[in-house]
């Protein structure tokens, strides 16, 4: 089980048919301790995954369990594994109630995916750091209305791996059927809501398999039954 994943009390699951699904459903659970089985919070929304499908971020690469692509940087595939999410972001300011870390979207606020940068796979205040040392970033002030709320994915952060993936989010996404560069995204209201009822005091964890890896480790990762 990863480090950290057994104090989740809020689990969002995201299981694809096959390595190069570009779409799925994100299914939300919750357990108010860690020694109870999850039960779900709500229906399963649709959500689009990479135009790659999914890879494995290394880490979670493991003998036994079915065997993947690697993720790697700019390759169009959302993360497979488990990760803690963050924080939030969005271009209105806080949401009134949000119980996550707020990041306000300004022209200054990036995300750095350049593998050679020191501050790769971070999301920085541009004028604040003292020279910049990367060619590629990614801006978190949209005007497409994708960033318009989101949520921060902890992909690839301790340690952070140089080309390993970067900027992972759950954002809104462009239309139905239209997948990602990397990120998983959900309608408008599905995201917002979704924004809505993360808690960071209930340690929400985002985990992303397909389906044959899914059925590995549902009893090592204490996994629900899915419902969709």
């Amino acid at each position: 089980m990863p480090p950290g994943f057994i104090s989740a009390r809020q689990l969002l699951l995201v299981v694809a048919s096959d390595w190069t699904s570009s779409g799925a459903y994100l299914s939300c659970y919750e357990r108010p301790h860690a020694a109870v089985p999850w039960v779900p919070a709500g229906s399963p929304l649709a959500v689009s995954l990479g135009r790659a499908g999914l890879a494995w971020v290394p880490e979670f690469v493991t003998p036994g369990v079915s065997p993947g692509p690697i993720k790697r940087e700019g390759d169009g595939c959302s993360p497979a594994g488990a990760f803690p999410v963050t924080g939030l972001f969005g271009v209105a300011g806080p949401m009134p109630g949000s119980k996550l870390p707020w990041l306000q979207a300004t022209p200054d606020l990036k995300c750095v995916d350049d593998p050679a940068s020191r501050h790769y796979n971070r999301i920085v205040e541009q004028s604040r750091v003292g020279c910049i040392d990367w060619n590629s970033s990614e801006d978190m002030l949209r005007t497409d209305g994708r960033y318009e709320v989101g949520a921060v994915v902890g992909c690839n952060v301790d340690p952070v791996e140089p080309g390993a993936g970067s900027c992972i989010f759950l954002h809104v996404r462009e239309a139905p059927g239209t997948p990602t560069a990397g990120c998983s995204a959900l309608a408008r209201d599905d995201m917002i809501a979704l924004a809505a009822w993360l808690d960071g005091a209930r340690s929400p964890w985002l985990v992303q398999l397909p389906h044959a890896a899914y059925a590995d480790l549902r009893g090592p990762w204490r996994l629900p039954e899915l419902l969709a």
